[in-house]
């Protein structure tokens, strides 16, 4: 595939100060074991001291336009009329389901359908006016995009369902949406993109003998992790208190709390595919995948497939 670039002008800033202008650098890797070419397109400030001021002195609104351009980005880039659209779940996702209802409003964009990964998701395409299906298993959706909790540096294999879920959630929902679609895009901020992990890991599990599952997964990272159950109200320790969390699918969920660095995240999936009282978990390995990476200064994008060569070179926010 060919190199997407813009346009010269597109990449240029009105201010002459040169924390306004961002400057770019381009980096290349490539797994030749896979015939993998992985291009990311960096977006930095002029210097890390201009990045702490930037930091300190309005991170928040920083934050939110460059959520707005990446946003925007993915729905000009990749949603076309007449396409069927994964919506996820998140800051960003939501984001970006506002803008699709803009798109379609004013003439831009025709004859969208889009499939909710969560209730929160539907209800925001409710509100901005996106026509919206169920998910079913011959669902065939074109595009989809989400926020990941974490993303693992070199693999792209993500994580999700680490925030404690409102309403009638599903992660077994969000990943039959985005393990659907024909191409995925995750946003995350750039110390959530890691090539050493932290934090959890959820799993959903059988209710009925619970106990014994949880105590199997424990052995599996037996000194590098505790594994709790997760509560609906607050922090009930690790048993999850008298009110466990109770998935829609009437599955508990179980919290591999990772007490030093997080093994493969692919490890961590195919050695608890293994163990009868899984029912699924939170790891997200999908290909080919696009992956769409954001952060206050800067925004990388992959797009990975097994036999082509492709990068898109991503515009500065203005």
């Amino acid at each position: 595939m060919a190199l997407i670039s813009t346009s010269p002008s597109s990449l240029s800033s009105s201010s002459s100060s040169s924390a306004a202008i961002p400057r770019r650098s381009f980096i290349t890797f490539k797994n030749h074991d896979n015939k993998v070419r992985m291009n990311k397109t960096m977006i930095r400030g002029s210097s890390s001291s201009d990045s702490s001021r930037a930091l300190s002195n309005g991170s928040s609104v920083l934050f939110r336009a460059a959520k707005h351009t990446v946003t925007f980005l993915i729905v000009d880039t990749y949603i076309t009329s007449g396409m069927v659209v994964g919506l996820g779940s998140g800051q960003a996702s939501a984001m970006a389901i506002e803008y699709m209802g803009r798109q379609l409003r004013a003439g831009a964009l025709k004859d969208v359908i889009g499939i909710p990964t969560s209730v929160a998701s539907a209800n925001e395409a409710a509100v901005a006016g996106i026509p919206l299906d169920q998910y079913q298993d011959t669902s065939q959706i074109d595009f989809a995009f989400d926020d990941a909790d974490i993303i693992e540096e070199g693999t792209l294999v993500a994580v999700i369902g680490r925030q404690q879920p409102k309403g009638d959630e599903s992660i077994i929902q969000e990943k039959s949406v985005l393990n659907a679609a024909d191409k995925l895009v995750f946003m995350v901020s750039e110390n959530q993109y890691k090539g050493v992990l932290d934090g959890s890991v959820p799993v959903l599990v059988q209710p009925v003998n619970w106990m014994e599952t949880a105590e199997e997964i424990d052995d599996l990272f037996i000194g590098d992790a505790e594994v709790w159950r997760r509560a609906s109200i607050g922090l009930a320790g690790p048993l999850g208190g008298d009110f466990p969390l109770v998935t829609k699918e009437g599955h508990h969920v179980l919290d591999i709390i990772f007490t030093s660095p997080i093994p493969s995240l692919a490890k961590v999936a195919e050695s608890l595919g293994k163990l009868d009282g899984v029912v699924d978990h939170g790891v997200v390995s999908k290909f080919p995948l696009v992956s769409l990476f954001l952060g206050i200064l800067i925004l990388l994008l992959f797009h990975v497939t097994p036999t082509s060569e492709s990068a898109f070179v991503a515009p500065t926010s203005e």
